[in-house]
């Protein structure tokens, strides 16, 4: 199957249960909004370090969001809702929290699942600190040096997937960025998706395990140019670069929308494969083979989401 003068693999990406968070960030205007949304998204590119994977959902207009300030959507995922419920409040406190003029609240109200959130910050207010209840809603008011800052008491929590990703194969390192540029763009534009690390790409691409016993994994050299000769490379003999565009998504449809939109939009000049990153089906419950996304199924899959 080819895109152009692109070849997609035919291959799968192999994906992971997790749960997640949304909460929704709104701040006095676009500047502050994005400082804290800079701060909060830090070091979150992969579980396997960090402490959770973070990313913007959307942008939201005055008219979509609590109290008709600008804000933005961010998704969190963790291996676990007692994952999510010790990094979400850290990380609140630490990065909204400490951001002038920021509120948080919970972008999942409907969720059975709940974990705490300005049930643990408000006590940052040193019992000065006030609870408001609004619809069935419990908020807290923590006084802070510009005023107050209003956070949800709890957040919801759901199932979604991560782990979703393309590896792109290109003829020179201009190509290959610009082709992850594109992707990333595409899963921007895909709703209840994100791609969590820098730029949306990872360059370090891992497998499971390494020579080192202390590691649980280790670098992709499969895909490491400077290893040709050395290992069983699966690069394309032209190849001068390989980007990796990794995908979480709030379900199964959303990831596979996301990456059928970042294969069509990263295929291109200079782009000589795309393929994607795999555990032969034995670690990941989630399967999305790259052939079957661009035949159409992924229409079906949006249809159950």
């Amino acid at each position: 199957m080819q895109i152009g003068n692109t070849i997609i693999e035919d291959t799968f990406a192999e994906a992971f249960g997790m749960r997640y968070a949304r909460l929704v960030v709104t701040a006095h205007d676009d500047y502050w909004l994005a400082a804290g949304l800079r701060e909060f998204t830090g070091y979150s590119a992969s579980v396997i370090s960090c402490d959770a994977e973070t990313g913007v959902e959307r942008m939201l207009g005055q008219d979509e969001t609590p109290d008709g300030r600008v804000g933005a959507s961010v998704l969190v995922f963790g291996f676990s809702a007692d994952a999510l419920a010790k990094a979400i409040p850290n990380r609140t406190g630490q990065c909204l929290m400490t951001c002038a003029t920021t509120a948080v609240y919970d972008g999942l109200p409907e969720a059975e699942e709940r974990i705490p959130l300005g049930k643990h910050i408000r006590f940052f207010g040193d019992g000065y600190q006030k609870s408001k209840q609004v619809a069935g809603r419990r908020y807290w008011r923590i006084p802070v040096m510009d005023g107050e800052f209003l956070v949800e008491d709890k957040l919801g929590v759901r199932k979604g997937v991560a782990g979703g990703n393309i590896i792109l194969q290109a003829d020179s390192l201009e190509a290959a960025l610009a082709a992850a540029r594109r992707g990333t763009a595409a899963v921007d534009a895909t709703p209840g998706a994100i791609a969590p690390f820098p730029g949306g790409v990872a360059r370090s691409g891992s497998k499971v395990g390494s020579r080192y016993k202390a590691l649980r994994a280790s670098t992709a050299d499969a895909y490491c140019p400077t290893l040709r000769g050395r290992v069983e490379s699966k690069l394309h003999e032209d190849c001068v670069a390989a980007l990796e565009i990794v995908i979480d998504g709030v379900d199964e449809a959303a990831v596979g929308i996301a990456m059928t939109a970042a294969i069509q939009a990263a295929a291109g000049e200079g782009v000589l494969f795309i393929g994607a990153g795999n555990y032969g089906g034995k670690l990941g419950k989630y399967h999305f083979r790259l052939h079957d996304l661009l035949a159409g199924p992924v229409k079906k899959l949006a249809a159950s989401s």
